[in-house]
């Protein structure tokens, strides 16, 4: 996309694409509050680990759903109009979550919850990439990695202020509940707030266009880029959307021309699963449970929680201020070799420490220390690169006819594949141990590395009318 660098409104588009980006917070938030409640949950539901691990991943089932549905839905109502509709589930799921009297309902509630975040989570992306200049666009699209990683950590914060303020997650807090319940009713006050911006940002000028409302978009586009400049956009906008011809539609996934799903699908599915099964949100909602596994108190494993966050929002800073001069695709494979060198110290860790029967957990010593810094410099590794990168690149990988329904499907894929890491954790933790479960996480890490050389193409600099499906 050509643009007149001299008429665009910078403030205002990024004003706009970090009140998209709230949607963000609340989807860290939502994932990491769980991380607090394990013991709450536990006690007050008596679950066992499979059921436990429903309990946290049930979040999960509704995320994978929410993406689908929300992609595609976003190409017939819009994506501010789709994120007005997540931000009410967040307040929903949020109220529920706490009050809720049993295993069953706190499911239900902790579903709604996930449909707000698979829709936040493809849609964010998605409204950035479509008002930001293609100069910037990775940048301002990786402020969603930033807000979802400083949802982590308030909540991560959250979490540990009220547990150390009550004395324990089980213990009451306040007005008779117990504080596992406050950490979930604290995420009220930034859905609500949510709910109120959204009604103050435009509507994607790209959504108004193939929607048949092009005077609309002109005038959003007048907001970003001035008037001259937006006359040209509506009519680059038109030609891209008149090549292919008709409305936008799942079935534009499929190649007419050779009858299979087109190949830039596969890829974008790839990236999505990666991303999960290197297991990063093993360590996001079970830091607790992990590092008590090791020796560490419930307070000293909440705090580390905190230290994790902050690591991932130090590596999201500097990918803000890298990724559109080195590109997407060397950021994604140092990345993967980092991820690789200290998840094999993990393993490592793990392999040489006895299991203490009598306390159920490892006795690591020394070897915990090693564990805690190569856990901390896998977390940065990650979010310098597959955190922030993945969702830039699925943001703006595809064509304007199919980026709804391309979204949908590898947000699918994205938060199918987290349901099955974080429920099987739990009885990987019972079966192989965690040298086992990191050892697969390492493999799927190696794995990734051979993906981002041979499939994924870089995308810097391009305009979104040039990307090819």
């Amino acid at each position: 996309m050509s643009s007149n660098q001299a008429n665009e409104n910078m403030p205002y588009i990024v004003l706009v694409s970090c009140a998209a980006t709230i949607g963000g917070f609340l989807f860290g938030f939502d994932s990491g509050v769980i991380n607090g409640t394990y013991d709450g949950l536990a006690a007050a539901f008596n679950t066992s680990d499979l059921s436990g691990g429903f309990n946290i991943a049930s979040m999960l089932l509704g995320c994978g759903i929410g993406a689908l549905f929300a992609g595609v839905l976003a190409d017939k109502f819009g994506r501010k109009t789709l994120l007005i509709v997540a931000s009410v589930f967040f307040i929903v799921s949020a109220w529920g979550s706490g009050v809720a009297s049993s295993s069953f309902e706190f499911v239900i509630y902790r579903i709604l919850g996930g449909l707000a975040v698979g829709a936040a989570s493809v849609m964010a992306p998605a409204y950035i990439s479509e008002i930001a200049p293609a100069r910037v666009r990775g940048r301002l699209i990786s402020i969603q990695q930033i807000a979802i990683i400083f949802g982590l950590f308030s909540a991560f914060i959250s979490n540990y202020a009220l547990a150390k303020y009550a004395g324990l997650s089980t213990d009451i807090l306040w007005n008779g509940f117990e504080a596992w319940r406050w950490m979930f009713w604290i995420e009220l006050i930034p859905a609500v707030l949510f709910f109120f911006i959204l009604f103050l940002i435009p509507e994607s000028p790209r959504y108004l266009v193939m929607s048949q409302q092009p005077e609309k978009a002109a005038i959003v586009l007048n907001k970003l880029y001035g008037s001259a400049t937006a006359d040209v956009l509506v009519k680059e906008i038109q030609g891209s959307i008149e090549n292919d011809g008709q409305k936008p539609s799942i079935i534009d996934l499929i190649d007419k021309t050779k009858g299979r799903v087109r190949p830039i699908i596969w890829v974008a599915i790839g990236l999505a699963t990666l991303q999960q099964l290197v297991g990063i949100n093993v360590v996001f909602y079970y830091g607790a449970v992990l590092w008590q596994a090791v020796g560490f108190s419930e307070s000293d494993a909440l705090l580390i929680n905190i230290i994790s966050a902050g690591v991932s929002i130090a590596a999201c800073l500097i990918t803000l201020k890298v990724i559109d001069k080195v590109g997407r695709k060397p950021l994604l494979t140092v990345g993967s070799i980092g991820m690789v060198i200290t998840l094999s110290l993990m393993v490592f860790a793990f392999i040489n420490s006895e299991f203490d029967t009598q306390a159920n957990q490892l006795v690591m010593g020394d070897l915990g220390t090693l564990a805690l810094v190569a856990a901390n410099a896998y977390v940065f590794f990650f979010n310098l690169s597959w955190g922030p990168v993945m969702w830039v690149m699925l943001g703006e990988m595809f064509p304007n006819q199919i980026r709804g329904s391309g979204l949908a499907v590898a947000g699918l894929a994205q938060w199918g594949t987290n349901f099955a890491i974080i429920m099987l954790f739990p009885l990987m933790l019972t079966s192989i141990g965690l040298a086992g479960a990191y050892s697969f996480y390492t493999l799927c890490a190696v794995i990734s590395i051979f993906f981002v050389i041979k499939y994924v193409q870089e995308t810097k600099g391009r305009a979104l009318e040039d990307m090819q499906g």
